[in-house]
C-alpha cells in the first residue's frame, strides 16, 4: 500500500515563495505529496501545484500576477476593494475553477468571522474559497461566501495539520513565519506583522510533533510578507534552508 504523504503550508504573505522552493528541495528528493492543506500563502500556492503547474511555473505567475504584492495597495489605500482583483488571476489558471478538477486533494483553512471559527474548504469554488483564505483582516473587504463572511484563515489557523490526520502516514510541515528574536528596532509597517506572529506561534508550536518532518526556514521576518520584490531571495532562501534538511530528508525517503 502507498505511503500517503500530507504536506502543511502556512501562511505568510509573499514569504510564501519560500514554500516553492521547500516543494522544489522536497521533489528533487522524490516526495510527492498525497494530500495539502495551506492557509492564505499557503492555500495559494498549494492550489496551483495541486493543479500541476511546475514550480518555476508558479513562480512565475505568482510574481507576474503580482499577488504576494501588497505595496501599491497599502500606498493607495485601497484595501478594501482590490480582493476583486485576484479573481481574473484564479480564472485564467483555474478554468474550470473546482477543487474537485485538481491533481491532489487540497485543504484551504479560511476564518468564519461572523461564526468565530475555522473552516476547511476541500471541495466546491477553489478561487472563492482561495480569496477568503487570504483575506488578510482591515487590508481586504471580507469575502462573502456560503451565506457567512470570511477573513484570512491564519487568524485561527495558520499551519492547518488537522485535515491531514488520519489521512496520512506521514505529515510534512513547511512553516515561513520565523521571527528573529533580538532585533534593535521594527518599524512601523512591520509591527502588525510581528505582533500577528508572535502571537500564533504558541498555537502552531503545539502542532509541530503531529509533522514527521517540520521545515522552518530562520529568520523570515527580514522579508517582508507585502512585497515580492525579493521573491527569487525568497524562493533560494527556502531551498537552500531543505537542502540542508538532506539527511533526515533522506531517511524519511527510505521509508517511503
Amino acid at each position: 500500500m502507498k505511503t500517503k504523504i500530507g504536506i502543511v503550508l502556512s501562511g505568510g504573505g509573499a514569504r510564501g515563495i519560500a514554500h516553492l522552493g521547500i516543494l522544489k528541495a522536497l521533489e528533487e528528493f522524490g516526495i510527492v505529496p498525497s494530500f495539502i492543506s495551506g492557509t492564505s500563502a499557503g492555500a495559494i500556492a498549494g492550489a496551483f501545484y495541486a493543479a500541476g503547474y511546475s514550480i518555476p511555473e508558479i513562480v512565475d505567475i505568482l510574481k507576474k500576477g503580482q499577488i504576494f504584492n501588497f505595496s501599491n495597495i497599502l500606498i493607495k489605500k485601497q484595501g478594501l476593494f482590490a480582493m476583486k482583483g485576484f479573481q481574473n488571476l484564479y480564472q485564467e489558471c483555474f478554468p474550470n475553477d473546482t477543487f474537485e478538477d485538481l491533481n491532489i486533494p487540497l485543504f484551504v483553512a479560511a476564518t468564519d468571522i461572523l461564526k468565530g471559527e475555522i473552516v476547511y474548504f476541500s471541495s466546491g469554488n477553489l478561487s472563492k474559497a482561495l480569496r477568503a483564505s487570504s483575506c488578510i483582516p482591515l487590508l481586504f473587504q471580507p469575502v462573502n461566501y456560503k451565506d457567512t463572511l470570511f477573513v484570512d484563515g491564519g487568524v485561527i489557523d495558520n499551519f492547518p495539520t488537522e485535515p491531514l490526520i488520519n489521512k496520512c502516514d506521514i505529515i510534512i510541515g513547511s512553516y515561513v513565519n520565523s521571527i528573529k528574536k533580538e532585533v534593535n528596532e521594527v518599524h512601523m509597517n512591520n509591527i502588525l506583522d510581528r505582533c500577528f506572529h508572535l502571537a500564533m506561534k504558541s498555537s502552531v508550536q503545539n502542532k509541530i510533533d503531529q509533522c514527521t518532518l517540520y521545515i522552518e526556514p530562520p529568520n523570515m521576518s527580514q522579508f517582508s510578507i507585502f512585497n515580492l520584490k525579493k521573491s527569487d531571495e525568497i524562493y533560494n532562501y527556502g531551498y537552500n534552508y531543505a537542502l540542508t534538511l538532506e539527511k533526515q530528508i533522506k531517511e524519511l525517503v527510505s521509508t517511503l
